[in-house]
């Protein structure tokens, strides 16, 4: 490739996404690429912004898209298809000037599509800013200072909660009360709240997918919903939709959790939450809580959404990141009075809503900004932004130059040293070894 060369991805999703590109600034003027560029290189003839431009319209990038051979995940654009592609071809004085005007419109454009990005990042930093208030019980401050006398306090509701355990869990909230004794450094709660363990105050255990291979066809198509990694990540903390069913198979190696089960994500995307509306399967890259009875699981489904970064950092640098259950039952987590809870999700709820709100009219907005580009790019491709001069070379002459220059780059040429003058072939020589066999004419 060479300063001035346009590279199209033809690959999915790199196309869709339209990812194309002007090079230029090349160290020696040239580089090497990946095979799953298109390389286009346009001469002197036609401006390269202005291929550019045309390129990116969405309306070419579907042609495209119906166009695409391979397989699933590796589906390609083939380079004749953009061989065989008709492009309007305006004088160059005109290609210019539409490029110019493009250039303008859209740095005004990209200038409002940032300010939205920016406020895009900004709530999503006002999310997390409210999730780390509501369970430091910064949100309910004032809540507590007119009702919080009531309350009972949490040490009294976790000893209920561990009475009502049996065995082996009852021991396990005993050890987690020692480490807390211990002089464990936690942060400063409030007063009437307390520290636990998920394993005190409900069943923490990972899904279960025990037969190999996990895609075998008898497992899927039946009555259970089987909830993946992918849908607790878009959830929103509320899982609500499901794409994939166990069969009767698929269920007898797994096992059904019931609504209300806070699912947590340990692989590839750590600490992705939600709360099952409905019974379900998942696999063992997904841990379910089941809390008490007493408690409010949405409480320890922001708790957990709060700590997401805290949590990919305890996953080793590997490929695919994970997490184990150690690692969330050791998680010491705040616990505030169930009358607090309560006043916490309310109050978080409220201020969500309002966000969400707001998240809708950033995206709405963003996809409006590129409606508008598309809508440029197809008035420029017309001939309709730019006024045309009758004093530009017809794009007749132009595409005549091409078309000559493009005969000219087609013939062949002999490469190599001119060819020697002709000289008398001299007398064979003798070859060494056995002689050669003489045949009577």
């Amino acid at each position: 490739m060479r300063d001035g060369d346009l590279v199209f991805a033809k690959i999915t999703p790199c196309m869709e996404n339209g990812k194309i590109a002007r090079l230029h600034g090349l160290r020696n003027g040239f580089a090497f690429g990946s095979t799953e560029f298109i390389v286009i290189r346009t001469g002197d003839s036609l401006d390269g912004n202005y291929l550019a431009q045309f390129l990116l319209r969405r309306s070419l990038r579907r042609e495209a898209q119906e166009k695409m051979t391979g397989t699933a995940g590796q589906l390609r654009v083939p380079v004749g298809f953009l061989k065989a592609y008709r492009l309007p071809l305006p004088p160059m004085s005109e290609q210019r000037r539409i490029v110019a005007k493009l250039e303008e419109l859209f740095s005004e454009l990209d200038a409002g599509v940032a300010a939205l990005r920016r406020a895009q990042r900004r709530l999503t930093r006002y999310r997390q800013a409210l999730l780390h208030a509501a369970v430091t019980g910064e949100l309910t401050r004032e809540w507590r200072g007119q009702l919080a006398q009531a309350a009972e306090h949490a040490e009294e509701l976790l000893s209920k909660v561990l009475a009502d355990r049996e065995g082996l869990k009852i021991r396990v909230g005993r050890q987690a009360q020692a480490n807390r004794d211990a002089g464990l450094e936690l942060p400063t709660i409030p007063a009437k709240w307390t520290w636990c363990r998920l394993p005190e105050i409900g069943e923490l255990a990972r899904g279960k997918s025990r037969h190999r291979p996990r895609d075998a066809k008898h497992l899927y198509g039946g009555p259970y919903p089987f909830i993946q990694t992918g849908e607790i990540r878009k959830s929103l903390g509320s899982i609500r939709q499901f794409e994939q069913t166990y069969s009767e198979a698929g269920f007898a190696q797994s096992r059904l959790w019931p609504r209300g089960t806070l699912c947590i994500t340990i692989a590839a995307n750590i600490a992705e939450t939600g709360v099952l509306q409905f019974e379900a399967c998942f696999p063992d890259s997904v841990v379910g809580f089941i809390p008490h009875s007493s408690l409010e699981v949405r409480f320890f489904e922001a708790f957990i959404r709060s700590e997401k970064e805290r949590l990919e950092s305890y996953a080793p640098a590997t490929a695919q990141k994970n997490i184990n259950l150690e690692t969330l039952s050791s998680l010491a987590v705040p616990l505030p009075p169930i009358e607090e809870q309560q006043a916490i999700l309310a109050e978080l709820d409220r201020r969500l809503s309002a966000a969400d709100a707001l998240a809708a009219t950033l995206h709405t907005s963003l996809r409006r900004a590129e409606r508008l580009r598309q809508s440029i790019l197809e008035r420029a491709f017309r001939g309709e932004l730019v006024p045309q001069d009758p004093n530009d070379e017809p794009a007749e002459a132009l595409l005549a130059r091409m078309r000559a220059a493009a005969t000219d780059v087609s013939t062949p040429r002999r490469r190599g040293r001119p060819p020697k003058a002709a000289t008398p072939t001299p007398h064979p020589r003798r070859r060494r070894g056995r002689p050669r066999k003489q045949v009577k004419a």
